[in-house]
């Protein structure tokens, strides 16, 4: 059943590796609360207590926005194959973009993707763990290539163009920074 921990142990991190996909959940003090599901190969463990993830492009920037507002994010996982678990990571997070130096320090830990938006870093206070006994059993069959193949097509003044008219704001108004200098 379920656990409280204070760190991603070994056996945890496995389990995040072969999981396809993940969803990550942010709120401002107002508005709207947002829960994106995330897939393809962006996620990294990088210690018991630190993960980075890279964001790729997507028709909304929510994520972004929020943690500019309210650092606190939430990110799940869930056992659709083999063994039953829900596993939420608790914490905070920093966003980097393009400009930053960071964002070309964790680019390294990640595929090359045309897409690439910002990378989100952050500390965990708290992981938890339930049994996930209702979670359906599926079978991956296979990643999406659409977004790959359209970043690659828009090229990068057609994906600066892409954010500067969809990314620039959340649906409840508030700035992304993705286009700051």
């Amino acid at each position: 059943m379920g656990k409280k921990l204070e760190k991603i142990t070994s056996e945890l991190s496995e389990f995040i590796k072969k999981q396809k996909i993940f969803f990550v959940g942010t709120a401002a003090e107002q508005g709207r609360v947002n829960i994106s599901p995330k897939g393809i190969d962006t996620f990294r463990v990088l210690g018991e207590n630190k993960i980075v993830w890279l964001n790729l492009t997507g028709s909304g920037n929510e994520t972004a926005a929020h943690l500019i507002k309210n650092n606190r994010m939430t990110i799940m996982f869930c056992g659709f194959e083999e063994k039953p678990l829900i596993l939420r990571l608790y914490g905070v997070a920093n966003i980097f973009h393009k400009r930053d130096k960071k964002f070309k320090e964790y680019l390294n830990y990640f595929p090359k993707f045309s897409g690439s938006r910002q990378i989100i870093e952050m500390d965990i206070d708290l992981v938890q763990t339930s049994c996930g006994f209702a979670v359906p059993f599926m079978d991956f069959k296979e990643e999406r290539t659409t977004l790959n193949s359209w970043a690659d097509k828009q090229g990068d003044s057609g994906i600066q163009k892409y954010w500067s008219e969809k990314n620039v704001r959340s649906i409840d108004g508030y700035e992304t920074k993705i286009l700051s200098k």
